[in-house]
């Protein structure tokens, strides 16, 4: 029998069986439950087999192939169903229409070459498929996160607006509260509370400057670098808070690398160890005695790292990947800029910031490059 022959043959075969070959692929592939489209599934199934018969007189052109395996990608991304459905769905048709042509009854030395053709038209038609579907899925993913991204960048925009104005309607008076606070302390050193008021004004103070961190304007005018000892940094922050360690009796320790110096804007870095210690203490505020909160720093290659820890509770899974993005807060009055602009001013630093935690502890690791002493004679 010629080639020609076998393969009219074969289609004829095909015919015969094509309601038993359909029924047999519709009632074993695989359906989502949810899938919105199952009879447009059922319809590309007949669709194949079409191509198929056409395959097997050369009829087939690769853009009708093309043109189906484009189809059904779309389709599939539509649906938002995964793809290896429709990869074994494909393979049992492929599976039924290779069992039929052993029982064609076609000659054995004509079998392989039909065989050989059919597989190749799968092949190509599941490649078009998927690859399609992967474009079409970047391109969907792509699209969420310049929505996404773009939605912060308004956010952020908006609120660069408003400690704009914040500060104009909030800055002077305060820098003229904060010194006349500091001439009765002179002038008065005994008189009582003013400590208290001076605290609470450095606070307000810091809140203040947390906004200001989120206006490219604003850091942009605070680019000065300077030496600085990571540890007399690091004591000088225990000890501004240390009213609110004493307010709720917090054991802090702490263990320093005391020749650890780094290259940083010292108002920026001082805000960012400042906010971590802050949230520690308002972490364990609500917790029972012992409450614990540790601050070390030590050197690892040609980096400083400081941990700030506390055995408040524990931050969940789901909230790891999170708390540093802008805007999320689990405090009730919170504002979840806080941990966002520690990660923004660390990272301008060329550094990084982490968090762990678990049941007994929960530590922020800050890593900052490390400046040797032997590179500039000056410390701070």
């Amino acid at each position: 029998m010629s080639s020609v022959s076998t393969n009219t043959y074969l289609i004829g075969f095909f015919e015969k069986n094509e309601n038993r070959i359909l029924e047999d692929w519709w009632e074993n592939i695989l359906i989502d439950a949810t899938d919105t489209q199952k009879q447009v599934i059922k319809e590309n199934g007949y669709l194949m087999y079409q191509l198929v018969k056409r395959t097997l007189t050369d009829t087939l052109r690769d853009d009708d192939l093309k043109q189906l395996a484009h189809k059904v990608a779309k389709e599939r991304v539509e649906a938002n169903i995964n793809i290896g459905d429709f990869v074994h769905n494909v393979n049992y048709g492929r599976s039924l229409i290779i069992k039929q042509t052993f029982l064609s009854g076609i000659e054995i030395e004509q079998l392989q070459a039909v065989i050989d053709k059919i597989n190749l038209k799968f092949d190509h038609f599941i490649f078009l498929a998927v690859k399609r579907y992967t474009f079409l899925k970047e391109e969907e993913i792509e699209e969420k996160n310049y929505f996404i991204n773009q939605s912060h960048k308004d956010k952020l925009t908006l609120l660069g607006q408003m400690s704009s104005s914040f500060v104009h309607e909030f800055r002077n008076p305060l820098t003229s509260v904060i010194g006349f606070v500091k001439l009765l302390k002179t002038d008065y050193p005994n008189l009582k509370y003013i400590d208290i008021i001076d605290h609470e004004l450095d606070q307000l103070k810091f809140r203040i400057t947390q906004f200001l961190h989120t206006s490219k304007n604003e850091g942009a005018q605070e680019q000065r670098k300077e030496i600085l000892k990571v540890h007399l940094l690091l004591e000088d922050i225990i000890q501004f808070l240390y009213p609110s360690i004493v307010d709720i009796d917090v054991d802090v320790t702490s263990n320093f690398k005391t020749d650890a110096q780094v290259s940083a804007n010292k108002n920026e870095i001082k805000q960012v160890f400042l906010n971590i210690l802050m949230n520690s203490i308002d972490a364990i505020t609500k917790k029972e005695k012992p409450r614990k909160i540790t601050v070390c720093s030590f050197t690892e290659g040609d980096e400083v790292i400081i941990n700030i820890s506390n055995n408040g509770p524990r931050i969940p899974d789901k909230t790891m990947n999170i708390i540093f993005e802008p805007f999320y807060t689990t405090k009730e009055l919170g504002t979840g800029i806080g941990l966002f602009v520690c990660r923004k001013i660390i990272e301008k630093h060329s550094g990084s910031i982490s968090c762990f935690s678990n049941d007994k502890i929960t530590t922020f690791s800050t890593r900052l490059p490390l400046l040797e002493a032997t590179e500039n004679g000056a410390t701070p």
